[in-house]
């Protein structure tokens, strides 16, 4: 037998003897029964470059993807829904919302720090009792009524804007005590109760100490972020994730999980991959065709939900005041050139080729079907309501002036050709499509339109732009969306000249909304206030600073075949991804376990994790031992 002979020979022998040794290592793994294996699918699939991945099973993750991670985490400068996904979890609310009936919870198993409140019989002051038992993650002691009461007038007294209308009329908040706490407001207050479930209650011995001047400008909220809820934030890396930890304190008990990792991504393919495979467990912002790739895949659930929101086309409304400047186009802020352009959308294709069909058209900017007793959308009559027409829409525009005076096929505004920018957000795939149809039939009417598209950072700055100081937005046209509230008076105040350079992203005014929305939020009269905000709608609805483009569902997706204990928000056919409001799906879910006939975690196949590990290894030495075999060989040839 030759040196070649004895090589393959040699070769053979190890390779026989790694394969006895797989099969000894099964069967003492085997021997140690189902708790080992339990313990190994306790940990997630491993992901790079993600941090808490546990190879014991001692830390339970639940990793969630978006394709929209948070713009802020400080709650006064925050506007995305991923950044109020990390708000609720991070802090508490005055009053919790009742998941099936979607009413102000009252009671000690109510998901708010109040469990009780009265009013007085004209409706102008607000006594609320605190829970005991609510307590800083950071171990400083209790939330007491002197946090609710700092929280509420930091915003009075300041006019902060994210949360400033939801406490129009409201005084003075005082702690008569540790554990109860008064509102004095102005008027009645018919919006007290939803809107106390939307400001988030602040520890005093922290916000305190943050210069007023930097609370809605510069002020960042770096983790570890202090709150009093179920989970706190202790990492945020900017196109990476948010890691929270689960408060083992929390007084609705503890969570189930010991982390969440909000994981970014900016390809909505690639997350609905991962959520495929088991690497995330569940996600949101999926892009509708997506929904498809999950049928027939055991343990995931994927749905295109309807949602209390809506896709908007927003115009450039400002009118320069006080030294602001506006850099879009001047015949945006004409109200009769905004109209004629709700005639030329057609929102039916819109649904079918930006939404595969998971939409609906959009007309008014509070949303039908999500409030009863009443119904707070107002339904536009058949012969006010806007269809896609676009020789209408072109016959508006000749009305009111704008009309194409050079024979050019472009019309004019005071001698010039009209060009306006249009922009769509990059991490938006329907966006996308819904600016590129747009385009095409405003470019039919005689526009002439610049289409751009924008990540939804770069974007925001444009909206938000300012010049010394004072506001200059930097637009003409643009593509986004809002989740409602729960109240029509939030719903509503997006168009208050008081939240320009705020929720005011089109920078709209008009004094007699103003004096109307201010009228709805004392009304306490039902009857009469829905006939307040029907009005309000219609003056949206005439005068368009918003084309509301569609009435969209949220793609999402959620493992259940490693998890269970997911929780509807509202219970019936509410998104278990993002709550529509509060925390609950995130307490409840944990792992399933081997009780329920799936092991923790990764299902029943912890054990089969570890011997695929082994056997990989084991190839891997398999194959580093025949290519070096064969690199030795080449070498002993060319030595000849």
């Amino acid at each position: 037998m030759g040196a070649w002979d004895h090589r393959i020979a040699h070769a053979r022998l190890v390779v026989l003897a790694i394969v006895l040794l797989i099969l000894i290592l099964i069967l003492i793994l085997a021997s140690l029964g189902p708790g080992l294996g339990q313990a190994f699918a306790a940990s997630p699939s491993p992901i790079a470059a993600s941090p808490g991945t546990s190879t014991s099973g001692a830390k339970v993750v639940l990793r969630v993807g978006w394709t929209h991670e948070p713009d802020n985490l400080n709650p006064f400068i925050g506007t995305m829904f991923s950044s109020y996904q990390v708000f609720n979890l991070t802090y508490d609310v005055l009053v919790g919302i009742d998941p099936g009936t979607m009413a102000p919870q009252k009671g000690e198993s109510a998901a708010g720090l109040a469990t009780d409140w009265t009013t007085s019989p004209d409706g102008k002051t607000w006594t609320f009792t605190l829970r005991h038992d609510a307590a800083w993650q950071d171990g400083s002691g209790p939330v007491t009524a002197r946090d609710v009461a700092f929280s509420y007038n930091q915003i009075i007294d300041n006019e902060l804007a994210n949360f400033a209308p939801y406490l129009t009329g409201i005084k003075h908040v005082t702690a008569v005590d540790d554990y109860t706490v008064r509102f004095d407001c102005t008027q009645p207050k018919a919006d007290v109760l939803y809107n106390t479930n939307l400001v988030y209650i602040l520890p005093e011995h922290i916000w305190s100490t943050v210069p007023v001047t930097t609370l809605e400008t510069s002020f960042q909220n770096k983790p570890p972020i202090v709150g009093s809820g179920p989970f706190q934030t202790v990492t945020f890396k900017k196109g990476g994730y948010v890691q929270m930890e689960a408060n083992r304190s929390y007084w609705r008990s503890a969570p189930k999980v010991d982390e969440i990792l909000f994981e970014a991504y900016t390809n909505e393919d690639t997350m609905a991959q991962e959520m495929k495979s088991g690497a995330i467990d569940a996600c949101t912002g999926l892009l509708d065709a997506q929904l498809r790739m999950f049928d027939g895949v055991p343990g995931v659930t994927a749905e295109a939900i309807p949602a209390d929101g809506y896709d908007n086309l927003v115009f450039n409304c400002y009118e320069p005041v006080d030294g602001g400047t506006s850099l879009g186009n001047p015949v945006l802020r004409d109200w009769r050139f905004r109209q004629a352009l709700q005639w030329a959308v057609d929102k039916q294709k819109l649904v079918a080729l930006a939404f595969d069909g998971n939409s609906r058209p959009g007309s008014t900017v509070i949303v039908p079907g999500f409030s009863e007793d009443p119904e707070w959308a107002w339904t536009p009559p058949a012969d006010q309501a806007y269809s896609f027409d676009l020789a209408k829409a072109g016959q508006q525009l000749d009305a009111a002036g704008y009309k194409d005076t050079d024979g050019n096929g472009i019309r004019d505004s005071e001698g010039r050709p009209i060009r306006l920018r249009l922009v769509g957000r990059t991490e938006n795939q329907g966006s996308q499509t819904e600016a590129k149809l747009m385009a095409g039939w405003f470019r039919q009417l005689g526009l002439k339109i610049d289409l751009q598209t924008l990540d939804s950072g770069a974007l925001s700055d444009r909206i938000y732009n300012t010049a010394g100081g004072k506001p200059a937005p930097d637009f003409d046209m643009f593509i986004w969306g809002w989740y409602n509230a729960l109240d029509p008076g939030a719903a509503m105040s997006n168009f208050l000249t008081s939240q320009i350079g705020g929720a005011n992203d089109s920078s709209y005014s008009n004094l007699t909304f103003d004096q109307l929305w201010t009228e709805q939020a004392r009304t306490l009269d039902v009857t009469k206030r829905k006939q307040l905000v029907d009005q309000l709608q219609q003056i949206i609805y005439q005068q368009s600073p918003y084309v509301v483009l569609t009435y969209f569902d949220d793609a999402v997706a959620w493992n259940t075949g490693k998890w269970t204990g997911w929780s509807r928000m509202p219970t019936n056919g509410g998104n278990p991804v993002i709550p529509y409001t509060g925390n609950a799906s995130y307490l409840s879910v944990e792992p399933k376990t081997a009780s329920t006939g799936t092991a923790t975690g990764g299902g029943g196949n912890g054990l089969w994790w570890v011997v695929l590990s082994a056997v990989v290894v084991v190839a891997g030495v398999v194959t580093v031992v025949l290519v070096r075999r064969r690199r030795r060989t080449i070498e002993e040839a060319s030595d000849g």
